[in-house]
């Protein structure tokens, strides 16, 4: 289905402001827990900074993750079914795995998370997901297995997963009038996905206006430009100094990075407080928050077929930019004449 080109919404509509909601976060999907790992390293803003309610103006919030919470077993899935069956409300539902396709066998399931109370049987993700998206006042998918299926929806996979907008429909919206918000990343930037949490906590405060998403449902001030825009190396690529191998600090796409056209904010917002990611550490990217990921990436760290157009074409200019750049900056490190000291 096509995505549906008005799907921000009117930035000027009212939204009732909320006083206290519940972040319902599910790992039951087919995926690695690592988009959980990596929000603990968040700090613009901080898990607990938001958990704790250090930002005025914005609902309290309660905080329902397996992997971080006190709570196990029924006492932690209780949440979860208050939810489903409309006792717990507003909440913003957080999906982190792709979503198998529970349809594709005869028998069996793919991914479960809690148990029937009456038959004792395994509840499937896809059974969670149905019934709490209807009722979330907004619906998050964390990293690029729940946005777009991943590692896990490479070609051949036996389970068929996808990611939550081909699994609830790319122009799906929940109650609150909300597209689904898809913050992609393998694992997801930490302070890209608070940062957009932080965002919904003001729209249902009523304090800002509906999202800005993208073709891809991805926000638009996060992922608007590419890796090369942000990238430290990008000035050698200019000057066509390109690594031939692994630990030179000049431009890495002959090397298998696809910087130039992967949306994607880690060159210049770092990984962790803003120190590293991929390019600033010496890694190629691998394209890993766009829809086409893996697949339209393989094999990783052979040269993009696109670069091997644009780095010749760029050789010729790049090496006279950078030797009439360095015969002027020769001249720049020399103080003018008039200033040496003279014998009378």
């Amino acid at each position: 289905m096509a995505p549906d080109a008005s799907r921000s919404g009117n930035p000027h509509r009212d939204l009732a402001p909320i006083a206290e909601i519940d972040i319902l976060w599910m790992t039951a999907g087919l995926g690695c827990d690592g988009d959980t790992i990596a929000v603990t390293a968040a700090t613009q803003p901080s898990i607990e900074d938001l958990v704790m309610g250090a930002f005025p103006w914005v609902p309290k919030i309660k905080f329902h993750n397996p992997f971080l919470a006190y709570e196990n077993g029924d006492e932690f899935v209780r949440h979860f079914r208050d939810a489903a069956e409309g006792r717990l409300a507003p909440f913003i539902l957080v999906v982190e795995g792709s979503i198998p396709n529970e349809k594709n066998k005869a028998e069996g399931y793919w991914a479960t998370f809690g148990t029937d109370p009456i038959s004792g049987q395994p509840i499937t993700t896809c059974d969670w997901i149905d019934k709490l998206a209807p009722n979330a006042w907004a619906v998050v998918a964390a990293g690029t297995c729940a946005t777009y299926g991943g590692i896990h929806a490479m070609e051949g996979n036996p389970t068929g997963c996808m990611g939550l907008p081909d699994y609830l429909g790319w122009n799906w919206r929940t109650s609150a009038d909300i597209p689904i918000v898809c913050v992609p990343g393998c694992p997801v930037q930490p302070d890209n996905f608070t940062e957009v949490l932080l965002y919904l906590l003001n729209m249902a405060a009523g304090r800002a206006p509906m999202i800005p998403l993208d073709d891809a449902l991805r926000p638009t001030w996060l992922f608007g430009s590419t890796v090369h825009e942000g990238c430290d190396r990008g000035g050698y690529y200019e000057q066509a100094q390109f690594a031939e191998e692994y630990g030179s600090p000049t431009c890495i796409v002959k090397l298998g990075c696809w910087g130039p056209v992967v949306q994607c904010n880690v060159g210049k917002r770092g990984w962790m407080n803003g120190i590293g990611g991929c390019p600033n550490v010496g890694g190629i990217c691998i394209g890993c928050t766009m829809p086409g990921f893996p697949d339209k990436f393989m094999p990783f760290m052979n040269q993009p077929p696109g670069s091997l157009l644009s780095s010749s074409a760029v050789m010729t200019y790049g090496r006279a930019i950078h030797a009439l750049r360095r015969f002027t900056q020769a001249s720049l490190n020399k103080e003018p004449a008039w200033r040496r000291r003279t014998e009378e």
